[in-house]
């Protein structure tokens, strides 16, 4: 090992775990305590105020303005008293991180001094600069006006010194710039949707509401090490390395003891989540070495991203407090898994019912089966949509890895499930007309109780997978933000929900039977979106081409997997939900392409100067160490010894000029590809030709560089290997 590179292992091996101070108590006793929660809403604001904010929180309905000075008061004194000095709208931009901009309470006093003041008006709305954040050509430079305004359903919380206020992000103009306006219009429109076709089974539902439980999946490495390692610090992944001769093939990792100094990383992460209000119940190793996941008791959709994006703020900042890098990059090591955030989804109504679960009588079990199917034919309808909204530069390197979903969506239902769909199927219409009085129904749905929760197989080689009373959408990459695939899946819901209810009202006024009328429906869909149900083995060649007939979406480059948000389907879809128009679609879609190309650009050009500026020269010094021993030998032994006695250097030197030769060459080859794709104007064009001319090179260098490290001294090699990143001591 290098001299340089042994400092740097014994200065991230070197530092201790810093002590993390536990709150006294229960942990449901410091449970959000810097969270503005219901309790605390009821402390500081007048009952009448709290009364009419719990009923927007609750209802959705508009926040009433007149009202707002008197929540900014009581948020005010009470994170004043927690020692708060300024405030922030916290939102989500179109860049997959959040965004905050501090501001502090004090004003003039009129007297030469300040006071702390915090009005309506600043809860309520900010004004970003809306032409500096990724916006798709919605806001130029010269029109930089922009909105952020209060989401008063994720409540206001603390970080540090810091009011930060849940909002919403858009334009002068009124378009979304950002994740949680459209994800609200998206949950907005599952409810509406859902309490209709809720109402054929039970009058008294007046609200659904979409749950999330996602699983984020992470890796630490060495602080120091990161440090070492410019690919890392630059793009977030390793784009060189050699497999080391351990990584995950032992399986030992898995579920395995936790590493003391992970240990207390995650009991610092689990606290301050706590106090925060994020109900962080499960840890584990994962099954790549330094790999590990976090995940959270379910909540509602909205409230669980904000949670999600503020946990992956959390984990970077606490992993320094212990000499840690988070990584969330989906692929950062070659050879070993990769990491994703599987997205648990479901609904539930106020009435306490969980509709993705059977029940124990005939009405229960028929509601499950309608919203089960309702959302196979979401999914079936927009399986290349719901592609589009994973879709990245990064998860692409995890995506039908063998450790991850195949790009294909399809999804899994489990052999029980599976057989009562086939039976509804397959059963005569005829039988449905009895079902009015419950006798002599043919269909044994009374019998599906069996299927409590989990029971029902597992299957990780599928995208979109029914895991007992949720659908775990697993393609998730480990970086995203939520909302992207929870906008599309729950707007998918939405249409389907509407179509649906339309259908049966049809049949039922022309003298159907309500029942007979909704299976009558169910079964039709059933037929229609047999192609996305697939229980197989997802990594196959076989299912490649099988996927291919049924018609389902199986391309794999990025860019034209983004083309799915732009089709009429998906832009009517949208349109009808209320969700996003076509303007904001173009525009999003121009940021994806945009992001993209910048990644791979990134990339390349990282690539590129390790390669010429660390990796050729080294490799070339060994080269010369080789050449001169082969000399020397020559000096001292007859030529036919020391032929014989050198033939492995002039082998290895013969090496060192063939890998050195193509890594040479192929970087000029790439930067002339770069430089041909950056005269492209169409964002689209430009990000399709960095995907087919650039990125391929990166994957061809690397073979050859990871070729040399393998033959290059290791005393002379500075960049830290596999072996040193992956295994924490």
């Amino acid at each position: 090992m290098s001299t340089l590179r042994f400092k740097m292992v014994e200065t991230a091996f070197g530092k201790k775990p810093s002590d993390v101070k536990i709150p006294e108590g229960r942990p449901s006793e410091y449970f959000a305590m810097y969270v503005f929660n219901r309790e605390k809403m009821f402390k500081y604001l007048s009952p009448d105020v709290y009364a009419k904010l719990i009923n927007v929180i609750d209802t959705g309905s508009t926040l009433d303005r007149n009202i707002a000075d008197q929540v900014a008061a009581g948020m005010k004194r009470w994170a004043v008293e927690m020692g708060v000095t300024h405030y922030t709208h916290w939102f989500a931009p179109l860049t997959e991180g959040t965004a905050e901009k501090h501001d502090s309470f004090i004003e003039h006093d009129g007297k030469g001094g300040v006071i702390e003041e915090f009005s309506g008006k600043l809860l309520v709305q900010q004004e970003p600069d809306a032409s500096s954040f990724p916006n798709g050509g919605i806001r130029n430079t010269f029109e930089a006006r922009g909105y952020s305004a209060w989401d008063p359903s994720s409540p206001a919380f603390i970080v540090d010194d810091t009011l930060c206020i849940p909002t919403i992000f858009i334009a002068y103009t009124g378009e979304s710039l950002d994740y949680k306006a459209p994800l609200l219009k998206a949950l907005r429109a599952v409810d509406k949707a859902a309490v209709d076709v809720c109402r054929y089974f039970n009058p008294d539902v007046k609200k659904v509401f979409a749950y999330l439980g996602w699983e984020q999946e992470y890796f630490l490495v060495d602080e120091g090490l990161y440090a070492a390692r410019p690919d890392l610090l630059l793009t977030g992944r390793t784009l060189m390395g050699h497999d080391s001769a351990k990584n995950q093939q032992l399986e030992d990792h898995y579920f395995g003891a936790i590493p003391t100094r992970v240990a207390a990383f995650m009991k610092e992460l689990e606290i301050e989540a706590l106090k925060l209000g994020i109900p962080v119940k499960t840890r584990h190793n994962e099954v790549a070495p330094n790999q590990f996941e976090l995940a959270p008791v379910y909540e509602e959709c909205n409230l669980a991203n904000d949670h999600n994006m503020l946990i992956m703020s959390l984990m970077r900042k606490i992993a320094r407090n212990h000499g840690f890098r988070v990584l969330l990059h989906e692929k950062p090591f070659k050879g070993v898994n990769g990491s994703g955030k599987h997205n648990n989804w479901s609904l539930g109504t106020d009435t306490g019912l969980a509709l993705m679960s059977p029940g124990k009588d005939f009405t229960s079990n028929l509601r499950f089966v309608t919203f089960v199917v309702n959302t196979l034919m979401a999914v079936y309808r927009h399986n290349g949509l719901l592609k589009a909204s994973i879709a990245s530069a990064s998860n692409a390197h995890r995506l039908g890895a063998n450790e991850a979903p195949p790009a294909i969506i399809s999804s899994f239902l489990g052999s029980q499930l599976s057989a009562v769909l086939k039976h509804i199927k397959e059963s005569e219409p005829e039988s449905f007309q009895s079902l009015s009085g419950k006798t002599g129904m043919k269909l044994d749905i009374p019998q599906i109780p069996e299927i409590l929760v989990d029971n029902t197989d597992r299957n990780r080689t599928s995208p979109f997978a029914f895991t007992g009373n949720r659908f775990e959408f697993r393609a998730v990459g480990s970086e995203a933000n939520c909302a992207s695939a929870m906008i599309v899946l729950n707007s998918a819901v939405a249409e389907q929900l509407t179509e649906f209810k339309a259908a049966v009202d049809g049949r039922i006024a022309n003298g159907e039977e309500k029942d007979a009328a909704i299976l009558s429906v169910i079964r039709e869909y059933i037929k229609i979106c047999e192609p996305i149900h697939f229980d197989g083995n997802g990594y196959s060649d076989e299912w490649k081409e099988e996927a291919a007939r049924r018609g389902l979406d199986c391309e794999t480059s990025v860019p034209l997997i983004y083309d799915n948000y732009l089709k009429e389907d998906s832009i009517r879809m949208f349109e009808s939900t209320g969700v996003m128009n076509r303007k904001e679609l173009e525009a999003r879609n121009e940021v994806k392409w945009e992001t993209y190309t910048k990644k791979i650009q990134i990339e390349a050009r990282v690539l590129g100067d390790l390669a010429l500026n660390h990796i050729v020269p080294v490799a070339t010094k060994y080269q010369s160490a080789l050449i001169d021993n082969v000399y020397k030998m020559h000096e001292i032994f007859p030529a036919d010894k020391a032929d014989r006695l050198t033939v492995r250097n002039v082998e290895l030197i013969e090496a060192i000029a063939t890998h050195t030769a193509f890594i040479k060459g192929h970087v000029d080859s790439m930067v002339e590809a770069r430089k041909v794709a950056n005269r492209i104007a169409d964002e689209r064009e430009k990000a399709i030709a960095y995907h087919d001319t650039v990125y391929p090179a990166l994957e061809e260098i690397r073979y050859h560089i990871d070729k040399l490290e393998l033959i290059v001294d290791d005393q002379m090699w500075t960049l830290p290997k596999y072996r040193e990143l992956l295994f924490i001591r």
